[in-house]
């Protein structure tokens, strides 16, 4: 992988960021945009305890989704304040995925203030939390709605590897899915991940890496891909924006009612002729950029 580092600024006017990173699809972490935010100061494990402790929430683990799983399967169940505890205890691969905190809790919703200057669209009727242990993996994927994203890290350090949407065929894209069939768990480590033998054409692939500490706010283009490994136990909000032009938008309108359900029909009658035509069509696109 050929992978560059992300531009970074304390402060980014909002003409600067559509000239050179919006209109680009390039991204951008800006230091300082969240800590004017009460939301810095007051968001931390006990504050988010006391309001939505005892709320059940969906677990994830870092093992990567089979051939025959439906998307966003939960792995296990626990109530918020008893997840807390335990990443809080050590490390503990497991995550919250898109945890809808501020309809528990509304009045989160007046912690932070919605960046209009830098962009328009935003769906401000779902701020999303995400949580991690130290240790925790998000997969490789690209974000189903193909939404902009303005990713704020509050709390703990985490790892991303980024690569624009284009590089779909170099990352071993599933068809019909959003996620890559090759592994980087842990890539940073040396350990032989990601395969390079099985999957020679990540050698070519594109991309940007950079680690996020608190406060600091990731902007990710429109159907960038990512892949997110949490080095301390920690959480993020992101903040969602549509696309400006028409295709963008029905772009993620075909990804959520057209291919994912498709998707999910076949794997529940066909899963192996739909997994076996899958891995066809993955091997084939990767030749054709070798």
């Amino acid at each position: 992988m050929n992978l560059q580092s992300v531009d970074t600024y304390a402060i980014l006017e909002g003409g600067i960021f559509k000239k050179n990173y919006y209109e680009r699809k390039k991204p951008v972490v800006i230091k300082d945009l969240a800590k004017s935010w009460p939301a810095y100061q007051k968001w931390n494990w006990d504050y988010f305890k006391s309001l939505v402790g005892e709320q059940r929430v969906a677990l994830y683990n870092n093992i990567k989704s089979d051939a025959y799983t439906p998307i966003n399967t939960a792995d296990d169940y626990k109530t918020f304040g008893d997840y807390i505890d335990m990443i809080s205890a050590g490390p503990a691969g497991w995550r919250i995925f898109l945890f809808d905190i501020f309809d528990h809790a509304p009045q989160l919703i007046q912690d932070f203030s919605w960046p209009d200057h830098l962009m328009k669209g935003f769906v401000k009727k779902y701020p999303m939390l995400f949580v991690g242990g130290e240790g925790s993996i998000t997969h490789m994927h690209f974000d189903i709605d193909m939404s902009h994203i303005l990713h704020t890290q509050f709390a703990g350090k985490k790892r991303v590897l980024l690569f624009p949407y284009e590089e779909k065929d170099r990352l071993y894209r599933k068809p019909f899915e959003v996620l890559s069939l090759a592994d980087f768990s842990n890539y940073s480590e040396g350990n032989g991940t990601p395969d390079y033998e099985a999957f020679p054409a990540l050698k070519k692939a594109q991309g940007y890496e950079v680690i996020l500490e608190p406060g600091d706010t990731l902007f990710m283009p429109a159907g960038y891909w990512h892949h997110m490994e949490y080095i301390d136990s920690g959480f993020a909000m992101s903040l969602r924006a549509l696309q400006s032009s028409v295709s963008g938008k029905l772009h993620g309108i075909w990804n959520l009612f057209g291919m994912r359900t498709i998707d999910t029909l076949l794997k529940k009658t066909a899963p192996k002729p739909w997994y076996e035509w899958k891995k066809k069509q993955i091997f084939r696109s990767a030749e054709k950029v070798l």
